[in-house]
């Protein structure tokens, strides 16, 4: 008489643990220099987000974004610079290039991992999956989706939370509103990128400044 009930609450503990996709492969590449690794993997805390998709026990989706603000680009760029040993001219130029990037468009980094590939086309027409950047002036949708490619070794160096059978991409949205109003006005603390289908939602909430 006392299986049926050992068998549920292995199963509910069993679902309640696992909350990341297999870890398999290499970890990602990290700087010799533990403060700067740390300094690093802090500003990615700030402006990453993560979220999960489920079917009962069955997982849909592992979804993890990180917002390309200023602070992000600039702890992004030195850290391929110090990867690279990259020349300060070099750097300067990067930077530069990434600030004038910043001031375009609203961009996001997108890894995602499906146990269904052919669930994960988030660039089709017409669209499976709507995706949306919210903020408190409202909701707007991307103006590109680029199809980064499948994770490797040097993507998961600077998106470590990504994973080998995880893809990645990259999502802009409009920096204004057709009245002229910012996206993501000033003061704003906090920003969500939303991805969802007839699958289920995923909502990653991350620092805006």
């Amino acid at each position: 008489m006392k299986k049926p009930y050992l068998m549920v609450a292995l199963l509910a503990l069993l679902g309640g643990c696992v909350t990341t996709p297999p870890s398999v492969g290499e970890a990602g590449p990290t700087l010799p220099d533990e403060q700067a690794e740390e300094a690093y993997q802090a500003v990615l805390a700030k402006y990453s987000g993560r979220d999960e998709i489920y079917d009962g026990f069955d997982t849909r989706l592992f979804a993890g974004a990180t917002l390309q603000t200023p602070a992000f680009r600039e702890a992004r760029v030195r850290r391929q610079a110090a990867f690279q040993a990259l020349p300060a001219n070099t750097v300067e130029k990067m930077l530069a290039d990434e600030r004038a990037a910043a001031a375009k468009a609203n961009e996001f980094f997108l890894g995602v991992h499906l146990n269904e590939y052919r669930y994960g086309y988030f660039d089709q027409k017409p669209p499976m999956w709507h995706i949306a950047l919210v903020t408190p002036t409202g909701e707007v949708t991307p103006t590109r989706v680029l199809r980064l490619g499948r994770v490797d070794l040097d993507m998961r160096a600077y998106y470590p939370y990504t994973g080998v059978f995880w893809v990645g991409w990259k999502l802009e949205f409009p920096t204004t509103l057709s009245n002229g109003d910012p996206v993501i006005p000033p003061g704003t603390k906090q920003v969500l990128l939303r991805v969802a289908s007839s699958l289920g939602k995923a909502e990653m909430v991350m620092a805006a400044e």
